[in-house]
């Protein structure tokens, strides 16, 4: 991803990394896989996901956008809560989730977890960034869900798996939650993830208190009317996002809408990119992410699932492909989101995202169905196939004889 495409290439990988990349004849090596006509890609890196929901076999419902699908995942956390079990579901569907993403070519995530298993995440397969989600709209849940949030943060640390923190978005956490959240993470170079300019809904209850998620929240008995939380705008928390060492920007479906949120995150984009997730802001919006204002801003963009709330599956390809159908992205560009950009916005830059000698050997083997003039457009090609996926040079999931 950092040079042109090599013709007839080879990758050579030694304990896990690789030593040596070339064109032509093999080097002589005790072991040699041959893949004629098959494409090597750095992993694919899924920059955004929720990974509880990967049990849930079609989508949510998404009549009524944002606030009314947000309901129903919540009906969904509810029911799992209030039954026996819930919470070992919720780990098979984590689990289940990274198997298909290993399936789908992806060789790192950053998953967005409401709570960290108590078993922990499961070992073998994807590498993870998680960011451990804050939601709180009073004082009094503010200061229970900081401790939570920064307990489960500090058990990640202890056992080595790469953390960060994601308040949730602009319409669901008071500013003093997000505030110490943030400040919290800083302390530890913590990397933050934020949903923000999602759907004009949050912009109504961020001007005028009221509109579709206030009546949401009232509903769910988590607003309080003699004591509204204070809400702040997005450009403030895209301010308290480049305070850290890197952040995301999750969706910015509606920035064409807020030129000071847009204005401040062009001015940091050095530290802030923005993840995009196509096929769910167009199932909950309508519309698709305005890659072409964020490529004009010269910001980083990256690319997501969401989740199978809202995703028919956790296809990172057909992520790619959306843009690339609807002349959002080229394909070319829309591979970079999902390598080299999304690799970036983990904080896993130095470890995958491009194939070069010393990084690790996180790749994924293509099988175009059809040839193609441009690779790129074979790699978004629909009837191209995963046929195996590598972590450090481990087969993760396909075959190297398949």
């Amino acid at each position: 991803m950092r040079g042109p495409v090599i013709e007839g290439g080879w990758v050579r990988i030694r304990r896990g990394r690789i030593v040596a990349i070339g064109q032509g004849s093999t080097p002589g090596e005790s072991q040699l896989v041959d893949v004629p006509d098959g494409v090597i890609l750095p992993g694919l890196v899924n920059a955004h996901t929720h990974l509880e929901f990967s049990d849930v076999r079609t989508p949510l419902d998404p009549a009524g956008g944002l606030p009314e699908w947000i309901g129903r995942v919540i009906a969904v956390r509810r029911r799992r809560g209030a039954t026996a079990g819930g919470a070992e579901r919720v780990d098979a569907a984590i689990a289940a989730g990274l198997r298909e993403s290993a399936a789908a070519g992806v060789t790192a995530v950053g998953e967005i977890a409401t709570a960290v298993p108590a078993a922990g995440y499961p070992a073998g397969g994807p590498r993870l960034r998680v960011f451990r989600e804050a939601l709180g709209l009073s004082t009094a849940a503010g200061e229970p869900a900081l401790r939570a949030t920064l307990r489960d943060v500090h058990r990640l640390l202890a056992v080595g798996c790469p953390a960060g923190l994601s308040p949730h978005a602009p319409y669901s956490v008071a500013a003093r939650l997000g505030r110490a959240l943030l400040a919290a993470g800083r302390q530890v170079r913590l990397p933050a993830a934020m949903h923000l300019a999602e759907s004009v809904a949050e912009e109504e209850l961020l001007a005028s208190g009221g509109g579709a998620f206030r009546d949401l929240f009232e509903e769910l008995g988590v607003w309080n009317r003699s004591d509204p939380p204070l809400l702040i705008p997005a450009a403030e928390w895209i301010s308290l996002l480049a305070r850290g060492p890197r952040g995301i920007v999750v969706h910015g479906t509606h920035l064409d809408r807020d030129p000071e949120a847009l204005s401040r995150l062009t001015r940091h984009r050095d530290r802030l990119c923005v993840a995009v997730c196509p096929r769910t802001t167009r199932a909950l919006s309508g519309v698709l992410p305005p890659v072409g204002l964020f490529r004009d801003a010269g910001l980083r963009i990256a690319i997501g699932t969401d989740s199978r709330a809202s995703n028919p599956d956790l296809s990172v390809l057909a992520e790619c492909l959306a843009l690339v159908a609807a002349n959002a992205a080229s394909p070319e560009e829309a591979v970079r989101m999902a390598t080299v950009n999304g690799a970036w916005a983990l904080g896993f830059d130095r470890s995958c995202g491009i194939l070069t000698p010393g990084r690790s050997a996180d790749l994924v083997i293509l099988r175009p169905a059809t040839r193609h003039s441009d690779p790129f457009a074979a790699v978004v090609d629909p009837a191209t196939r995963v046929t195996a996926t590598l972590r450090g040079g481990r087969v993760i999931a396909g075959s190297l004889a398949g």
